[in-house]
C-alpha cells in the first residue's frame, strides 16, 4: 500500500495520543468506517463530545487519512500483516493497530461490495447539454449581474448499469478552460494515434 504524503501526516496525527486520546481514536475510526459503509452516515458524526477539543481542520484530516487508509487497504485485499506494518510505519501503537485491524477485518466484506459496486470502467461521455443562465442576486441579496453555464454531461459504462448523468455549473472563463483542455487531449490523443 502506498499512500501520498498527506494521507501519512494524517494517520501519524491519529496514531499520536497526546491529540487523540484512546476514546477519540476510538470514535475517529467507528465514524470513519460508518462514513463508508453505510449510505445513511450521520453529517454530525464528528461532532462527537468526545471530539470537540480537536481542531476541526486536523479532526477532517485525520478523518480524511483514515477513510483513504481503510479504501487502499480494501481496493488491495490487504491483510492484517499488511495492514499493520504500514500503520506501525505511520507510528501507531500497538493496541491502535490492533483496534484498527479488528475494525478493517470486521467491515472488510461488506466494503469489498461497496468497493465492487464502482465498477472497473470508468464513464464514457455520450451526449452534453448546456444552457445559459443569469444569475442577478446571490442569496445574501447583492446584485452580481454574471452569466453561468450549465452543462449536464450524459455518460454510460460498458457494464450498462444506468448511471445518472453529470451537471455542473461554470463561468464562462471556466467553461472556455474546459474546452482549451479537452482540444489539448483530443491533440495529444491524435498525435498519439499518428505515431
Amino acid at each position: 500500500m502506498e499512500l501520498s504524503e498527506y494521507v501519512q501526516s494524517g494517520l501519524q496525527t491519529l496514531a499520536d495520543s497526546g491529540c487523540f486520546s484512546p476514546r477519540a481514536y476510538t470514535v475517529l475510526l467507528q465514524t470513519a468506517f460508518q462514513s463508508l459503509l453505510s449510505a445513511q452516515a450521520d453529517q454530525l458524526a464528528l461532532d462527537h463530545p468526545d471530539l470537540k477539543h480537536i481542531d476541526p481542520t486536523v479532526l477532517k484530516h485525520c478523518h480524511a487519512a483514515a477513510t483513504t487508509c481503510i479504501l487502499e487497504a480494501g481496493k488491495h485485499n490487504a491483510d492484517k500483516s499488511t495492514i499493520s506494518t504500514y500503520l506501525e510505519d505511520c507510528k501507531f501503537d500497538k493496541e491502535r493497530i490492533e483496534q484498527f485491524c479488528a475494525q478493517y477485518q470486521k467491515s472488510k466484506d461488506t466494503l469489498e461490495i461497496i468497493l465492487g459496486r464502482i465498477g472497473r470502467c470508468p464513464l464514457h461521455i455520450t451526449d452534453v447539454s448546456w444552457s445559459l443562465a443569469y444569475q442577478i442576486k446571490t442569496n445574501q441579496l447583492h446584485k452580481t449581474y454574471r452569466p453561468a453555464y450549465l452543462v449536464t454531461l450524459n455518460v454510460e459504462n460498458s457494464d450498462s448499469r444506468s448511471h445518472p448523468d453529470l451537471s455542473f455549473s461554470c463561468t464562462m472563463e471556466q467553461l472556455q478552460d474546459l474546452v482549451g483542455k479537452l482540444k489539448d487531449a483530443a491533440k495529444s490523443l491524435e498525435r498519439a494515434s499518428q505515431m
